[in-house]
């Protein structure tokens, strides 16, 4: 008999027989518990819920994610960046081709690009950085092409039905963000991954908003946001660490190569935050940095540490070197500036 996990019907001939069927399915080597989980709450959810639309969503949200992580698992190892803005940029504007010598820029330093698919901005990422370093994540639209001459037929192009799955895909498969002018759509997706990453919803990652030399469309949104949410406070002063505002491929492309000189990537041990770097800063650099950060550490210090028996199982970062400290969870801006000081000692 199958291990049953601990989220079940609560009718024991269901529960065997779900336990008995992921041990039998063929290619289910671990996680059977999650699989497990994922059916026992699809029974669950098909005994509770009458609306037949209530489960199209949740079977169309289901069937979209697997496609785009098997689409993306082989290139998990591999630095990516989402490049966000219009569908509306003709292909002779100075923002087409900005974007396409950022996208360029980054396939030269070995990162793939992630765009909508779409044309606009997302066909100049595309062109630039070429098809074999673009990812194509496309939204079904009644009014607007939705795949790009240049990745259509692209095996790394998944189309989605539902605005929620594509996003999450740019942000989780994504180790940088770029954002270029646009409409309702770049501000929501600007928006969300700076919520994320304000609640420590998603791992720390470099935000770049590029403008065209000589433009201001960025700088008339962060005016509204310094005149307006930080004035009447909505968020804190110190969230404008989250993104810089650039003015050239270089200066973005800098900003997001930076971010990984040294600092590889964090995750919560036991409640404690790790921070995993590819080289140990000095004695001298981490006294200034619990000096500096002792406000969003809840308990002791900021200190050096190895590998926690629960990475080494994982085999996750095995050979970084460590820092950890009990974070407050709240201040995540202030994380990034941590970051920001791995980086430059």
């Amino acid at each position: 008999m199958a291990r049953i996990s601990r989220y079940r019907i609560g009718e024991e001939d269901i529960d065997n027989a779900i336990a008995d069927l992921v041990e039998m399915a063929q290619g289910v080597k671990g996680n059977t518990d999650m699989v497990q989980e994922m059916i026992t709450s699809t029974i669950r959810m098909a005994r509770e819920c009458n609306d037949r639309g209530d489960l199209k969503i949740a079977n169309a949200a289901l069937k979209e994610m697997r496609y785009a992580f098997n689409v993306f698992e082989s290139y998990r190892d591999q630095k990516k960046a989402s490049i966000f803005g219009s569908a509306r940029t003709p292909i002779d504007h100075p923002l087409y081709d900005l974007t396409r010598r950022l996208a360029a820029d980054l396939a030269n330093q070995d990162w793939m690009v992630i765009t909508g698919a779409g044309p606009g901005i997302m066909t100049a990422g595309i062109e630039g950085a070429g098809s074999e370093m673009s990812f194509g994540v496309g939204i079904k639209l009644p009014f607007e092409s939705t795949t790009s001459q240049f990745i259509s037929g692209d095996p790394k192009l998944v189309n989605f039905r539902y605005f929620f799955t594509r996003k999450l895909m740019f942000m989780k498969e994504s180790s940088g963000f770029v954002l270029m002018p646009g409409g309702f759509g770049t501000m929501d997706e600007g928006f969300e991954l700076l919520t994320l990453l304000q609640t420590g919803k998603m791992m720390s990652a470099p935000v770049v908003f590029l403008d065209e030399p000589g433009g201001d469309f960025w700088e008339r949104w962060d005016g509204f946001i310094r005149d307006s949410l930080i004035e009447d406070h909505y968020v804190g002063e110190n969230d404008l660490n989250l993104y810089l505002i650039a003015k050239t491929p270089e200066e973005a492309t800098e900003e997001l190569i930076h971010f990984y000189h040294n600092y590889l990537s964090q995750r919560f041990v036991e409640g404690i935050i790790v921070l995993r770097m590819k080289r140990p800063i000095s004695d001298e650099a981490l006294k200034a940095i619990n000096k500096d950060f002792s406000d969003i550490v809840t308990m002791g210090e900021i200190e050096r540490c190895e590998i926690s028996q629960e990475e080494l199982k994982d085999k996750d970062n095995v050979d970084a070197h460590r820092l950890r400290f009990h974070f407050d969870k709240r201040h995540w801006a202030s994380l990034r500036q941590i970051i920001n000081r791995i980086n430059d000692f």
